[in-house]
């Protein structure tokens, strides 16, 4: 064989540096885009935030809520209230002004001799205040394990029932439920301990002043002890106390059931009288240790805005999400074109990589604005008149009106909220399949999760609907669905079936 040399054309798609970083931008939540704007500009010395721009954007803000409240004072009257207004600053110095220092004092005095201190005076210390509002924020919850070992060292015990106390506590979940026996506790703690000599007694009667402890019912074994041992701390005289107890202790599988007709036969109880006692049980919690939650709420920051002015829906970007970036002037003025040194290199390399994160982020802005309001176009039904009225919509849709690629607005659509006068959503909430109708139309599936909950939430409460009811109250509606769908939307919505919905009162 003899070499040669041939030429070949062919297509390949390259993905750039500027490309790779557009397309990270476009998917980051907005937490993460934060993080990222601000690792950019502690490594980029060519990477500001505009403060001009940023004023000027919260002042225009603030001349449009004016507009909007039919509100507008005159700038005189702001003036004046400005100068009215007391302010940290301007204390001190009143303070100065309005109290003289004599020239003569003892010893011994102290300033708050001579000056009030904040807490008598009409106004707080603001830096009590702050200090007292960080230390809030920043504590850790306080879990269950923590109030049951609290508890614990407060009660007066033996050092081997304290031993059996911390074993048990420390085997409660965070439900409020024991974990393990009775049995494992004493065999264990008799592992650790054996110059005692433990019976099972004894760790029976510690788990019964545990189950004194505060939230009521925890250090139970299971649903039915837990209920119990709540009823037996309410006072005697509770009504229907006495009818409770018997009706938890030996007719819970029925009430489970919902089988409220045996029940009453073997309670002996009147429809009436059982309704009572259901309304007590109802007041218990059937898992204690929730109430003590150490969980921390998470707010979300919305991307885009959705208002209504005018009759008309407006669609904007979160002024909040990210500052503005721009090039600052002093460093890209050191720039030298025909200069080769290192620092000179530094400088330009900064100043190139900063003009492409900003057209990056432009870029981001202005795909996340033009797919947001198409989506509010094509969803202004559900704007309008609820989830009942949501269209079924796909990413293709979306992808033809704004001439983008699908893994584009799966992209933008990805861990991105939008704010709206119904609450707020995920952009990808409105993209839902569709079903088809007798009529030829189409239904989205986000409007029949929402028919499904409200033909629910209308239901006879002694006679709930059953999927297959649901599947012939909606086929006269024209909306033919199977019963498994039925089923499957209304467990993606939390909904128990008919069985366990059936109630009594």
């Amino acid at each position: 064989m003899k070499l040669s040399l041939q030429l070949k054309n062919s297509q390949s798609l390259t993905m750039t540096p500027q490309l790779q970083q557009a397309i990270k931008l476009l998917q980051l939540s907005t937490l993460d885009l934060q993080q990222e704007i601000q690792e950019a500009l502690d490594s980029n010395p060519m990477l500001e935030v505009s403060e001009d721009e940023t004023q000027n954007s919260e002042s225009s803000e603030r001349e449009q809520n004016d507009r909007d409240q039919a509100v507008e004072p005159s700038q005189d009257s702001e003036r004046q209230n400005t100068e009215e207004a007391p302010t940290s600053e301007s204390t001190p110095v009143e303070m100065e002004k309005n109290n003289d220092i004599p020239d003569d004092l003892p010893v011994d005095t102290g300033w708050d001799d001579i000056y009030q201190s904040g807490s008598s005076g009409t106004a707080p210390s603001s830096g009590d205040n702050n200090e007292n509002m960080l230390e809030t924020r920043n504590a850790a919850g306080e879990t269950l394990y923590d109030q049951l070992v609290w508890q614990l060292e407060l009660t007066p015990f033996s050092d081997i029932d304290k031993t059996i106390a911390f074993s048990i506590v420390e085997a409660i979940d965070e439900n409020g439920y024991l974990t393990i026996t009775p049995e494992d506790i004493c065999e264990t703690v008799q592992l650790n301990n054996k110059e005692y000599d433990l019976e099972l007694d004894e760790v029976m009667a510690v788990l019964h002043r545990i189950h004194q402890f505060e939230p009521t019912g925890v250090g139970a074994q299971n649903l039915q002890e837990c209920l119990l041992i709540q009823l037996r701390q309410l006072p005697e005289d509770t009504p229907w106390r006495n009818e409770a107890l018997l009706v938890i202790s030996e007719h819970i599988e029925l009430l489970g059931n919902r089988d409220f007709k045996q029940l009453i036969r073997r309670s002996k109880l009147k429809e009436e009288e059982l309704k009572e006692v259901l309304g007590l049980i109802k007041t218990l919690s059937p898992q204690p240790g929730q109430s003590i939650s150490t969980s921390h709420a998470e707010y979300v920051i919305p991307d885009v805005i959705v208002t209504q002015k005018n009759g008309r829906w407006r669609v904007e970007l979160n002024p909040a999400v990210a500052p503005r970036l721009r090039i600052n002037n002093g460093y890209a003025s050191l720039v030298r074109r025909a200069d080769n040194s290192a620092d000179n290199n530094f400088l330009r390399d900064n100043l190139q990589e900063a003009r492409w994160f900003i057209k990056s982020l432009q870029s981001r802005n202005e795909t996340l604005l033009k797919v947001a309001t198409r989506i509010v176009e094509f969803q202004q039904g559900f704007f309008e008149y609820g989830e009942e009225a949501m269209k079924p919509l796909v990413l293709h849709e979306i992808a033809e009106h704004v001439e983008m690629h699908e893994s584009t607005i799966s992209r933008v659509t990805s861990n991105k909220y939008m704010h709206t006068p119904r609450g707020l959503f995920e952009l990808k909430y409105f993209f839902s399949s569709h079903v088809s109708t007798e009529s030829g139309g189409e239904c989205s599936s986000t409007a029949i999760r929402a028919i499904i909950k409200k033909l629910i939430a209308a239901e006879n409460p002694q006679k709930p609907l059953s999927d297959n009811k649901i599947t012939e109250l909606l086929k006269e509606q024209q909306i033919n669905v199977a019963r498994r769908t039925i089923a499957k939307y209304r467990e993606a919505l939390s909904i128990p079936p008919s069985n366990e919905r059936k109630r009594l009162i």
